[in-house]
């Protein structure tokens, strides 16, 4: 059963579904019954030229708000129209349109009164006169069938239309059953948004700070039982830990579908990472496999219609989410309902509630909010060379991750602009600019069964590596991802030659609109020509090679053999090579310095074994690195780490004319890191040398600069930082008063 979405419009007739004819006003539960809604002609909204258009056409003709439409709109599909597909609830187009009625409002069948319904489509062409087909497939019908709906509800309420804007709290929520749709459909407003949509159109929603927070009779909180923000309504569906048969012994190896563990406490492993999936499936199935004993168990399902969030295991516990057991140890799982190979079905909704979500966990459990640490599971290492091909794609191509991390509070790239000013030696930082990144994908449905068609002109969240300079030369390999060494392709799965936004990289050349970097042991080239630059400044710890041969990396940082000695009864785990290497020439980004070098040991239902439930820590020291499209480790013995270097932003310039007499005076630019970390020292130079004594903000032109150039140069230094000096633009030749 596909039915996940917990809207209904339902009838008054409980336990019956009627062919919809006329459509009754009352609602159980809904408030006073009003006259019904006459129908809606909708001939000026599906005429309309634009989003924009179709928003205020849709106004006119059901007296909702504009601005409500698109915040609303906004929380289901970010405005997208999406080609007509169906998303992973089973809705349609810019306000995701449901065509069945759901039998379990709370979506895991815990309801004790399933309410029975009709769907959001049935309804709305009934109150507009519109086919089924037309209300998925055009954007302005889907517009206006749910303007349709919206003054319905207003009216069900006992409200009008042309009530006060807080009036149409009890409408907006009808439109999910999360308690806090409305809530964010009102802070939409008083935010504002803008965004490039899927047809190429522009739409923009002005602030509203007016916009007051509707009133609600009935505000749900999380679970006290989830690790939730209180505000988030997070239901607690506890994944079970289980024997595989009730006859088995208590420290029998046959049970599921997690372990348990001390993560939140001195004994266990930390939580170092949070892993975003998809689910490919949709929400019901998806929780109905979290709390099979015979599966496997991660820690939230976020479902895509309306944001709800089920909290399945405690902190303390360890997931089988990751399919590497090191990065199981050590990080929270959340699966997003959707499908990889599907466009635009990230809702609105689900990145607002996953982001509060992520905010939560950041700080309770100290991980850093950065595309290090906050990950994919495409960017997992395979455990063992041959592992990696065989690790997970998902949230795919079509996550945003530009827009998450904007959600978290921690933009990617620092908020800083696209650059062509690269030179050889710096780290630049990967910004795609997610909606106009277009990139070729094929084989969506064939990669994530059930995406179906790739979707012409969506945005992506990668820009494309090259084995050369040249955008008609073959995709860079990925050694780990393909190990025959084919090149790279365009498959929806294909990662192989995707650098994901957030993405840090040590550029080894320079070639006109080309960046070459290193990316999976090789130089790759990636394309940043002038009308859109897609790499920004960072800085970054880097490592190269300490000895005369390549550099090993893992895919667990596991301790050394003698860690084990005072635990008999754990098994050394090997330390074993992956499929990527450093090469002698070759330099990456390091995304932490800081790794755990540990192994929990997890075998016995009880944990009773010798050994069982026990962290093993090493003293062998890893770096994280970033290497091809994933993380990988390496051990901290066998590589050279270099501080990271002051990088400018905007170098220093000088203000004032040059002529005897006046002052000129510096702007000393700005650096990462940023300037409450940095130090700046200044000297004046004329022609070239420095002038004794002028190291302050301002220089006063005498008759000794008379037919000089006068420059400046800024030394920057932070603690922690290599040094670096950055000169200006000359000024000049000095000329008399």
């Amino acid at each position: 059963m596909r039915s996940v979405r917990r809207r209904t419009t339902g009838l008054a007739a409980v336990g019956l579904l009627v062919p919809l004819v006329t459509i009754p006003a009352v609602t159980a539960g809904a408030g006073p019954s009003t006259a019904p809604v006459s129908e809606v002609s909708c001939d000026a909204v599906v005429a309309a030229p634009d989003r924009e258009s179709a928003f205020a056409a849709a106004s006119d003709a059901t007296g909702v708000p504009t601005d409500l439409l698109k915040a609303v709109s906004y929380l289901e599909s970010r405005w997208d129209q999406h080609g007509g597909q169906v998303s992973a609830d089973g809705g349609y187009g810019m306000f995701n349109l449901v065509d069945h009625a759901p039998e379990a409002p709370d979506g895991a069948g815990k309801d004790a009164a399933p309410r029975q319904g009709v769907s959001e489509l049935d309804r709305a062409a009934a109150l507009t006169g519109l086919t089924g087909a037309q209300l998925k497939a055009d954007a302005g019908a889907n517009t206006c069938g749910a303007a349709a709906l919206l003054a319905s509800y207003q009216q069900d309420a006992g409200q009008t239309v042309d009530d006060d804007l807080a009036t149409w709290g009890v409408a907006v929520a009808r439109m999910s059953d999360v308690p806090t749709f409305a809530d964010r459909v009102f802070a939409t407003l008083r935010e504002g948004e803008a965004r490039t949509t899927d047809d190429g159109g522009r739409v923009t929603l002005a602030a509203r700070p007016d916009a007051v927070l509707p009133a609600a009779a009935e505000r749900q909180s999380s679970d006290p039982a989830a690790d939730c923000p209180a505000s988030l309504g997070c239901e607690w569906l506890p994944a079970p830990y289980e024997k595989g048969s009730p006859d088995l012994p208590d420290d029998t190896g046959n049970y599921g579908n997690h372990d348990q563990a001390d993560r939140t406490g001195e004994g266990g492993p930390s939580i170092d990472y949070i892993v975003i999936h998809d689910t490919e499936t949709a929400y019901e199935p998806t929780v109905r496999l979290v709390t099979d004993p015979t599966y496997l168990a991660w820690n939230y399902t976020l479902r895509s219609s309306d944001g709800h969030v089920a909290n399945h295991l405690e902190p303390a516990d360890v997931g089988w989410h990751a399919g590497n057991w090191y990065m199981n140890m050590h990080s929270i799982g959340l699966e997003h309902e959707g499908w990889a190979g599907t466009s635009g079905w990230f809702t609105e909704a689900m990145y607002q509630s996953s982001a509060e979500l992520v905010r939560h966990l950041a700080e309770k459990y100290d991980i850093p909010l950065d595309r290090a640490h906050v990950i994919g599971h495409d960017q997992i290492p395979g455990i063992l060379p041959g592992y990696t091909k065989n690790v997970h794609w998902d949230p795919g191509p079509y996550w945003d991750w530009e827009h998450y991390f904007e959600l978290l509070g921690a933009p990617i790239g620092g908020g800083l602009d696209t650059t062509t000013d690269v030179a050889p030696g710096d780290v630049v930082e990967v910004v795609a600019d997610y909606d106009d990144n277009v990139n070729p994908i094929t084989g969506c449905q064939q990669a994530s069964p059930g995406s179906g068609a790739c979707v012409a002109g969506a945005g992506t969240n990668f820009v494309l590596a090259y084995q050369e300079p040249s955008l008609d030369a073959p995709y860079a390999r990925d050694p780990g991802w393909k190990p025959g060494g084919a090149d790279g392709t365009t498959y929806a799965s294909d990662i192989s030659a995707r650098v994901n936004s957030g993405h840090k990289l040590v550029v080894a050349q320079v070639q006109g609109e080309w960046l070459g970097v290193w990316w999976a042991g090789s130089l790759a080239w990636i394309h940043n020509p002038a009308e859109r630059p897609v790499v920004v400044p960072s800085t970054g710890q880097t490592v190269t090679v300490s000895g005369d041969g390549a550099a090993a990396t893992y895919g667990r940082a596991y301790p050394e053999a003698a860690a084990y000695e005072s635990y008999p009864g754990i098994t050394p785990q090997a330390v074993t090579p992956i499929e990527y290497t450093i090469g002698t020439d070759q330099s990456y980004v390091v995304s932490d310095d800081a790794v755990s070098t540990d192994y929990y040991q997890a075998k016995s239902f009880d944990g009773s074994i010798p050994g069982d439930r026990t962290d093993v820590r090493g003293e062998d020291g890893y770096y994280q690195l970033w290497m091809a499209h994933r993380h990988v480790f390496t051990r901290a013995a066998d590589v050279t780490l270099h501080d990271p270097v002051v990088t400018d932003v905007a170098g220093p310039s000088i203000e004032g004319p040059a002529e005897i007499g006046k002052w000129l005076t510096v702007d000393p630019g700005e650096y990462l890191p940023g300037a409450q970390d940095t130090e700046i020292e200044v000297q004046w130079l004329r022609d070239g040398e420095p002038v004794p004594g002028a190291g302050g903000n301002r220089y006063h032109l005498t008759g000794r600069d008379r037919g000089a150039e006068i420059t400046v140069e800024v030394t920057v230094s932070a603690p922690g930082y290599t040094s670096a000096t950055f000169s200006s633009d000359a000024v000049g030749p000095v000329r008399p008063h």
